[in-house]
């Protein structure tokens, strides 16, 4: 195989890669609180020639690097995740809350293989199911915990007809004889996106407690930290997906894609025309 088709058929995997990228954006763009991913390639490793064959002639007049630096395509590099803010849409529903505070995150108790392990989403769509004890505890469209400010499952008394949002992220439930809960809703944010990881169900994770030693990756939003929250109740926060964006990025990735793939198609031609040669 020669050096084009290996560029070539290196660089066809990525661009595969890309275009799924681009695929999983739009099939989000109705998801609740959905981040896109954004990709960017870095170049594998190069071959240089330097063909210069008097040193006290190297670099005169040279408006170029010295040598031929011959690659072999190119790789992903990172698929970066954009938290910038979606747009907000009224539902005027009393429990559907939007995070306005970029890179900030609800905290869900969500059961695992491994056990109840603590995910992150935005999609604030919440809602009650029975958790006996006549109460009732606030859960996601999926029917995981969502979690307070100490990390434990919110709670409310089976009768409240009532929820109000207070600022720091307290949110009040009035119960039909009168009483009042008041509740914190644990949110985090996280300064470093790159480390959450997409596992589906609009849900995201952070690597484990040791893989993050001496990284100051998030921070609960929990005591001097609870008027860092930004919340808003009855809105939902759409998808940061731009659709017509999407779109052309995917199409540029398919012309690259079948670039490549002609590459390889005029180097398999060639070589068969030297070898025909008698």
């Amino acid at each position: 195989m020669n050096r084009v088709m290996i560029t070539a058929t290196n660089t066809l995997s990525q661009l595969q890669k890309q275009m799924d990228i681009h695929a999983n954006n739009m099939a989000n763009v109705d998801t609740t609180g959905f981040k896109r991913r954004e990709a960017s390639f870095g170049e594998l490793l190069v071959q240089q020639f330097n063909n210069q064959p008097a040193e006290e002639l190297m670099g005169v007049q040279r408006m170029t690097p010295e040598g031929v630096r011959q690659g072999v395509g190119a790789k992903l590099a990172q698929a970066k995740l954009v938290s910038t803010q979606g747009s907000l849409k009224s539902t005027d529903r009393a429990l559907d809350f939007a995070l306005t505070g970029e890179g900030q995150y609800f905290r869900i108790l969500q059961q695992t293989e491994n056990g109840a392990e603590i995910r992150y989403t935005r999609d604030g769509s919440f809602h009650l199911t029975p958790s006996g004890n006549n109460e009732v505890m606030l859960v996601t469209g999926n029917g995981d915990a969502v979690l307070g400010q100490n990390n434990e499952p919110i709670t409310f008394s089976s009768d409240v007809n009532q929820f109000t949002l207070l600022e720091q992220g307290r949110l009040q439930a009035h119960t039909a004889n009168g009483d009042i809960e008041t509740v914190n809703i644990g949110i985090t944010v996280v300064h470093k996106p790159q480390y959450l990881t997409q596992i589906g169900e609009n849900m995201l994770s952070l690597p484990a407690e040791a893989e993050m030693d001496g990284i100051d990756i998030y921070t609960d939003l929990a005591g001097q930290f609870s008027g860092d929250i930004s919340l808003s109740q009855g809105v939902l926060e759409q998808s940061n997906v731009d659709l017509s964006k999407e779109m052309t990025d995917l199409m540029n990735t398919q012309r690259s894609y079948q670039f490549q793939s002609r590459s390889i198609t005029m180097a398999d031609q060639m070589m068969g025309l030297i070898n025909g040669i008698r």
